[in-house]
């Protein structure tokens, strides 16, 4: 008999069948602080469920298997009929059922609704990210529809259900359940919404009256277009288009795929596009050809307004989605140190390695508790009174500044992390090519840095109480660290300064949200936590790697946090 030349060694185990929730004491914690008193064992316990189903094999590989076939277009049947349909994976079906089964599009209504959502989010995208985006915007458009009440009381029970019913063989009407998308950026304009060309004509006289109009233009991304239904901005007035009322502008519409009647929508679906990552999401561009039927949503020349409350929760999702990135590269790095053995020990054991877990981590958790802390806000500014409109103007500054610095700091984290794996990171079996390839996406969906950054500086300018709101949270940890002080001190310098403020707005965010994070964890987090960030982030004692961090601080009681472990 021939030797064994394949003897399978010194390799760490499937991170596999775990509770991820339960596993991330940075996320526990911050649940915990948050949630009221009421609502905290149910809160516990259902995000313990969802993470012992996002910690499966079973669901692991439902998110290999939904990005390694990607969805495929069907413009037309076998008998030249036009469908305009998307072939997705059937895993990509049971993550959604997954996700709107435990209420991830289910926030607006029940308490402590966004908090409770947000950490589910934060967990079940540590599976598969694609699918995130119709969860997402289905959440989002809640808010949205309220604006014109008859339609939220149409629309609202079916997004918000925990049912999920695929497909385009009947009206949403006839459903338990319906999804959402959204279609805004046009290829002319990007970012730039009010370049939108996309053209409503009323369909009677009295157009604003009736609420219904005809369509015609474009959308450049339309992601998940099987949604059934879809909020877009359209053009009323101008050329070829009075509303017959002399009102005109950018409008929000409500677009279905199906008609009430059961007969199809005119929506066609050109292409898919061939991104970087999130390849399990058909992402398309879209044409409506001056016969595809809208709904009115808000008035007519206030667009913006209307949607504005969606843009916020979809890219406080943004914020959520980049943090559970980090979080699940962090983990996938801590598990492999604490199972791999090189030159004479466990990598976990080597000081330099504690430093670059320490420092991965030290993102990681800063980002899970700017998250989590956002989340709270949301459920707070429902309410009224001095607390929600404090809420409110909080978010006018944490939020921008969340999305601009959060997400950036996805793509570096991934990449470092990676590299904890050697050879074997690079490798697609490890997933962690694909958590590098979906890093960069939550920094450009809902406005790129340089959006969030001139939206930050117009909030400055307009909303004096939300620079108020802001520097009163901060201020919560004042005394407790020099190095936050200083922070502090020297970011007020940078707000009094205007000159060049445009310029050097990306400098003056990234250090609001430094400084928020240094509060947050100065409260909140374990004493050699804190110590490090400040240190690091705030102090400048850190290099321009990961892994520069002081060799005086807890390295190993840091990185220690961050592994999770596994029954």
């Amino acid at each position: 008999m021939p030797a064994s030349t394949h003897t399978v060694t010194n390799q760490p185990p499937p991170l596999v069948d775990y509770d991820i929730f339960a596993a991330d004491p940075a996320l526990t914690e911050a649940v915990a602080r948050h949630v009221s008193a009421e609502n905290a064992e149910a809160a516990s316990a259902e995000l313990s469920e969802l993470g012992l189903g996002a910690g499966s094999a079973e669901a692991q590989e439902w998110g290999r298997q939904a990005n390694e076939v990607p969805p495929v277009l069907r413009t037309h049947d076998r008998y030249g009929n036009r469908v305009d349909e998307v072939e997705f994976h059937p895993s990509w079906h049971r993550l959604l059922d997954r996700a709107v089964g435990a209420g991830l599009t289910d926030a607006w209504s029940r308490p402590d609704g966004q908090l409770r959502r947000t950490a589910g989010f934060y967990v079940w995208s540590q599976v598969e990210a694609g699918h995130g985006c119709p969860v997402s915007m289905t959440h989002a458009a809640v808010p949205a529809l309220r604006r014109e009440p008859e339609v939220a009381a149409e629309w609202e029970p079916l997004l918000s259900s925990h049912t999920y019913e695929p497909g385009l063989d009947r009206p949403a009407s006839a459903k338990a359940g319906a999804i959402a998308g959204m279609g805004m950026t046009e290829k002319q304009g990007g970012s730039d919404v009010r370049a939108n060309t996309t053209a409503a004509v009323p369909l009677t006289g009295d157009g604003a009256g009736s609420g219904e109009y005809a369509l015609t233009g474009h959308k450049w991304f339309c992601s998940a277009p099987m949604s059934d239904v879809f909020l877009v901005l359209a053009q009323v007035g101008g050329e070829g288009g009075g509303s017959g009322t002399g009102e005109e502008g950018l409008t929000c519409f409500l677009v279905p795929r199906v008609l009430p009647d059961g007969t199809r929508n005119t929506f066609r679906v050109q292409r898919l596009k061939d991104k970087l990552g999130n390849r399990s999401n058909a992402s398309s561009e879209v044409e409506f050809d001056g016969t595809t039927w809208a709904r009115r949503v808000g008035e007519v020349g206030r667009g913006v307004a209307t949607i504005i409350e969606m843009v916020a929760a979809t890219r406080l999702d943004c914020v959520t989605g980049s943090a559970a990135l980090m979080r699940q590269a962090v983990a996938q790095a801590a598990h492999h140190a604490a199972h791999r053995s090189a030159f004479g020990g466990l990598l976990a054991d080597k000081p330099l390695m504690q430093n670059v877990l320490a420092d991965l981590a030290l993102e990681s958790e800063a980002a899970t508790a700017l998250t989590m802390r956002l989340a709270s806000a949301f459920d707070a500014a429902q309410g009224d009174g001095e607390n929600a409109e404090r809420e409110r103007a909080l978010l006018r500054l944490a939020l921008p500044a969340a999305k601009y610095w959060v997400t950036k700091r996805a793509t570096p984290v991934a990449g470092e992390a990676l590299e904890c794996l050697g050879g074997n990171g690079y490798v697609e079996d490890s997933g962690m090519p694909r958590l590098l390839r979906e890093s960069p996406l939550n920094s450009i969906w809902e406005g790129s840095g340089n959006v969030q950054a001139l939206d930050l500086l117009r909030a400055l300018q307009r909303s004096p109480e939300a620079l108020n709101a802001f520097l009163t949270e901060i201020g919560l940890a004042r005394g407790a660290d020099h190095r936050l002080d200083a922070a502090t001190k020297d970011l007020l310098d940078q707000l009094s300064d205007l000159e060049g403020i445009e310029a050097r707005a990306r400098r003056l965010v990234e250090r609001m949200a430094q400084v928020l994070q240094g509060s947050l964890l100065v409260r909140y987090a374990p004493p050699a936590v804190a110590d490090a960030f400040c240190a690091s982030r705030l102090g400048g004692d850190w290099g321009a790697a990961f892994g520069t961090l002081p060799h005086t601080l807890d390295l190993a009681a840091i990185a220690g946090r961050a592994r999770p472990e596994m029954p």
